[in-house]
């Protein structure tokens, strides 16, 4: 990716795009992993981590605008160092310890969550984001050959 200005219309295409897969990867991680853990956690309490459209769609909201960060992070790694692999990890880094570390140390901290949680959603998510950011990667290389 040569340096260039800001592309409006192939950042929202790669963040459609990547969005896909953020949003099959968080719901997998919150029903299948973090969902029994959490109830367990609050010895299966009514209300606690349950879902219904409302909070799905807010999570949906909040899915699109983690994904435009990520895909905004990779953007301004690869303007720097080039669409590597290079940029790919860093940006992957960068954006998971800014959403995920985080949150879920701070939920664990103020005894929302117990720190074992930590163990299965901080890896499964840095993983989540390596391939967002992989994603985000092959779009931007795909568009701007479609642009020459």
């Amino acid at each position: 990716m040569n340096k260039q200005d800001f592309d409006l219309k192939a950042f929202v295409f790669v963040v459609v795009l990547t969005s896909i897969w953020i949003h099959i990867s968080e719901v997998f991680r919150y029903f299948v992993l973090v969902t029994p853990r959490v109830k367990s956690y609050w010895n299966n309490s009514e209300s606690i981590a349950d879902m219904n459209w409302m909070i799905f769609g807010i999570w949906g909201l909040w899915d699109t605008i983690l994904t435009a960060m990520i895909v905004f992070t990779f953007w301004l790694y690869s303007q720097r160092f080039g669409n590597t692999n290079r940029s790919v990890i860093s940006s992957a880094l960068v954006s998971w310890v800014f959403f995920f570390v985080l949150f879920w140390v701070g939920a664990a901290n103020m005894g929302y969550s117990d720190w074992s949680i930590l163990l299965i959603t901080l890896p499964l998510s840095f993983v989540e984001l390596l391939i967002a950011n992989f994603i985000a990667s092959k779009l931007y290389k795909k568009y701007e050959y479609a642009k020459v």
